[in-house]
């Protein structure tokens, strides 16, 4: 019997989804400058409500996370009352929502905070900051077990202000280069300390994300992203596979709300993971619920799903395009196609 994306989904015994399509985080940067949501965020999000679960835009924890401008954040109680805004309008209308939480490791930019750019390894990328190309990366400062402490209670605050907010669970963001996943990937993590060399202590740091979270917030309001593939900030390594075959089999006691595949375009293979995509690399290893993305259309996505490629479909760029998506696809009506001017404004 063939799968159909609009039918209900139980995420776990606390948590059922109008359907089985996420809206994917979408970083558009329009907080205002002191990382405050918005009306227009209000507005935006509100539109999408039918989505089965909203993830929100990538969430900053800390000052020290931000390498984009005006990103959100979780960590004053202005932003805790902007995002409790959004989260209010998206429950007025029947909607559920997972906050990202975010941390961009050796991507951050001191322009916006001042002080020290924290990785794993003092191992710095080439480029600048996105809409900000006079500001090129600086090299990292290799985090402390002091800093590191620190910033696994920092993302466990987060987590309790983004339930304060209203949000129904969070999203980690262990994928796409940044903090956590830089800790995963041989390329940035050069560590000979228990965070470093082998696969069990690589996966430390996420793990003792996640565990922190979990205790904060419960494992049922608790999801995980990962791109085990590096692909973006970040270069492979054959060594990584051993990282992410350990990290997964770990986190499959953790009963997490979901596992998110982070990837563009999840027709890519990665001769890392011995020439598999990131959702059937995942789905070996993760028996648990998993979120594919990359590029599905609706009835791709409906025919991966009937494959046991993975449980739920996060759409991206076709919800910037298309505000009214689920009631289109229900409707079988056209899409508006995306444009990168979109991005210019909420729509």
């Amino acid at each position: 019997m063939a799968t159909d994306l609009l039918t209900p989904f139980r995420l776990n015994d606390t948590i059922e989804l109008q359907n089985r399509v996420l809206m994917a985080p979408l970083t558009r940067c329009m907080s205002d400058d002191d990382l405050v949501p918005t009306q227009a965020m209000v507005d935006y999000y509100a539109r999408r409500a039918d989505a089965g679960l909203i993830i929100s835009e990538a969430t900053i924890i800390r000052p020290d996370a931000q390498g984009y401008p005006n990103t959100p954040g979780l960590f004053t109680s202005e932003q805790i009352q902007g995002w409790k805004k959004v989260t209010d309008a998206v429950h007025a209308k029947g909607g559920k929502m997972f906050a990202q939480l975010w941390h961009v490791g050796r991507v951050a930019h001191p322009h916006f905070f001042g002080g020290d750019v924290l990785a794993p390894s003092a191992i710095g990328v080439e480029g600048s900051v996105p809409r900000m190309r006079e500001l090129t990366y600086v090299t990292p400062k290799a985090a402390t077990i002091e800093d590191i402490q620190g910033l696994i209670a920092d993302y466990a605050k987060a987590a309790e202000n983004a339930i304060e907010a209203g949000f129904d669970g969070v999203e980690i963001h262990g994928a796409n280069g940044y903090l956590i996943d830089q800790f995963l990937h041989f390329a940035a993590n050069q560590r000979d300390d228990q965070y470093g060399q082998t696969p069990e202590n690589m996966s430390r740091f996420a793990l003792e994300v996640v565990d922190a979270v979990i205790a904060a917030i419960g494992a049922d309001k608790t999801a995980l992203r990962l791109s085990p593939g590096a692909y973006f900030n970040m270069s492979e390594d054959n060594r990584d596979k051993a990282v992410f075959d350990y990290l997964l089999t770990a986190l499959e006691s953790r009963n997490l709300a979901y596992l998110h595949a982070g990837i563009f375009d999840d027709s890519m293979r990665f001769a890392s993971l011995e020439n598999k995509t990131t959702s059937e690399y995942l789905r070996s290893g993760y028996k648990g619920t998993l979120v594919g993305v990359g590029s599905y259309t609706f009835e791709s996505a409906n025919q991966a799903i009937d494959n046991n490629q993975f449980d739920l479909i996060a759409i991206g760029r076709p919800f910037i395009a298309n505000p009214d998506y689920i009631s289109k696809v229900t409707h079988g009506e056209a899409l508006t196609p995306y444009s990168e001017e979109m991005l210019a404004e909420l729509i």
